[in-house]
């Protein structure tokens, strides 16, 4: 692979990505399955491919940037799913805002992302930046610089062989050039959801993308930067670190950063020579067109005022299909978690008697009788000896799958022995493979924590502790951080059930256009006052 530099103005507009074709009502539900994804669309075939085609370059050219092995296989593939538009977007998240282009869900039963296939792929390739992420150690970045790196590669355009990085997104350009921009010492020291609403909350994100780019236009900036974060990450403050890395004030920093916003920016060109990507295409049922992105919200989490509507939802379009195994495991996945418990667990056997190696249907059994163990005022061990039976069947079909791991080592917490060194490695093995998913690295620091390794279990826990878009997990992993810290005993089962560990990061909202004409921030920053 080879690149070349190009200089651009920030004024210049881009073109969109990829075209796609509009899919037609009701059209069937395809599946494109390649190396690092697997994706969902009612699109053509042609631009499924498409799609498939261009995350593996953008993901080939991610991993020659940042210096990872080329041809290293995924922990897990992403499933993605393109979506005609936000009514879809809100078959998954009913919550979702009118102006989200998608989103990232890192959950305990499913770790993918979304987005509306008919739009310019920047708010896909932004989400699928904080997937990949992980692997480049972005849970020890700041959070303005997860953000950064994400609105820098998400303009990565790709066309046939050539991949160009480094352009921008004409709306965050146009906050950046008429708008009041968030203070940098308000920027380096918060996360995007602790920023009061309005033009600072609005600037969040292309300021970020700006410093990113100014730092990674440079190696001597690139080097600056890698000082910058080994030092918030060894505990010192971000204002005082990043005058240190750099050399500037903030105020001369801002005033750097306006001087390179208003000359040229520096786009790296790729050619990319290497065989076509691997794609296989699957036309699914037609149980996928009714069901299909409701399993995805059955995942993501359904709060409580909505369970029970979902729960209807999904059993008046399962009747739709009586004899279908995927309307099967979605009715009995709703009835377990959000209606009726017993008829969830006989309609999922009858489909393990379909078939013995469903592996969703054996972890929903699991996950059933470890909440009949948590709720017995019995003995709980028959009920964690069926869940072990059925976690065991479930790695039998599936080594791979993260949750399967997951719920193996929660069954063992309340051993006697518990953690041993089995434990711990099942621990690990949940955490290598989706260290994205905070209940992995809160059951992996509470487990080194009870077998006294209190050192490890700070270094996994800052990550989420101090993560842009934590909620309430964030909330625990400072918890659990603090007691890590004092030596004390981490939080029971019950605690972390009850914080949750679902973090779900919208992309950021394409923003309202910014008055024209609006005036350069002169004001001082906050550090300088």
């Amino acid at each position: 692979m080879t690149f070349s530099v190009l200089l651009r103005g920030l004024p210049v507009i881009l073109g969109a990505l990829v075209v796609s074709l509009a899919a037609p009502a009701h059209a069937q539900w395809r599946m494109a399955e390649s190396r690092n994804f697997v994706i969902y669309s009612q699109g053509s075939e042609a631009t499924l491919r498409q799609y498939a085609r261009t995350l593996e370059l953008y993901d080939y050219v991610l991993r020659a940037r940042m210096g990872l092995p080329l041809d290293a296989p995924p922990a897990r593939k992403l499933p993605i799913y393109l979506v005609p538009g936000t009514a879809a977007l809100r078959e998954i998240r009913p919550d979702i805002g009118f102006e989200v282009a998608g989103f990232y869900v890192p959950a305990t039963e499913g770790i993918f992302a979304t987005a509306i296939r008919d739009r310019d792929m920047d708010s896909l390739l932004h989400e699928y930046f904080h997937h990949f992420s992980f692997q480049i150690g972005a849970a020890e970045m700041p959070g303005w610089m997860i953000e950064g790196l994400a609105e820098y590669f998400m303009t990565a355009e790709v066309r046939d062989n050539v991949i160009r990085v480094g352009d921008f997104n004409r709306n965050r350009a146009d906050w950046l050039l008429y708008e009041t921009w968030i203070p940098l010492d308000a920027l380096l020291s918060k996360r995007p959801g602790e920023i009061p609403r309005g033009s600072q909350q609005n600037t969040y994100y292309p300021v970020a993308w700006l410093l990113t780019h100014w730092f990674m236009s440079d190696d001597a900036r690139r080097n600056q930067l890698a000082a910058y974060v080994n030092a918030v990450h060894g505990g010192a403050d971000p204002v005082r670190a990043m005058e240190a890395a750099t050399g500037l004030s903030l105020r001369e920093l801002r005033s750097q950063l306006r001087v390179y916003m208003n000359r040229s920016l520096r786009v790296l060109v790729y050619e990319v020579d290497r065989p076509e990507p691997e794609i296989e295409i699957t036309v699914l049922p037609a149980s996928a067109n009714d069901l299909l992105l409701l399993a995805q919200r059955l995942k993501a989490g359904v709060p409580d005022d909505q369970r029970a509507a979902t729960a209807a939802l999904v059993r008046q379009r399962a009747a739709r299909h009586p004899d279908d195994g995927f309307a099967m495991l979605q009715l009995g996945h709703a009835e377990l978690h959000f209606g009726d418990a017993e008829v969830g667990e006989t309609v999922l056997r009858q489909l393990l008697e379909r078939d013995p190696a469903n592996v969703e249907a054996l972890q929903l059994m699991a996950s059933r009788q470890m909440q009949l163990a948590r709720e017995t005022t019995d003995d709980a061990r028959p009920y964690l000896l069926n869940a072990q039976n059925y976690l065991r069947r479930a790695y039998a079909a599936d080594p791979q799958q993260y949750y399967t791991l997951y719920l193996l080592a929660q069954v063992r917490e309340s051993a006697p022995d518990y953690p041993t060194e089995n434990d711990l490695l099942t621990w690990s093995l949940a955490f290598e493979r989706a260290p994205q998913l905070p209940g992995t690295r809160l059951g992996y620091a509470s487990a080194m924590m009870r077998n006294g390794e209190f050192e490890p279990a700070i270094r996994l826990l800052r990550p989420l502790a101090n993560a842009p878009h934590g909620g309430s997990a964030g909330e625990a992993a400072r918890e659990l951080l603090s007691r890590a810290e004092a030596g004390e005993p981490p939080l029971t089962r019950e605690e972390i059930e009850a914080a949750g560990d679902t973090s779900v990061e919208p992309a950021p909202e394409e923003a309202p256009e910014p008055p024209a004409g609006g005036g350069e921030d002169d004001a001082s920053e906050g550090a300088e006052a």
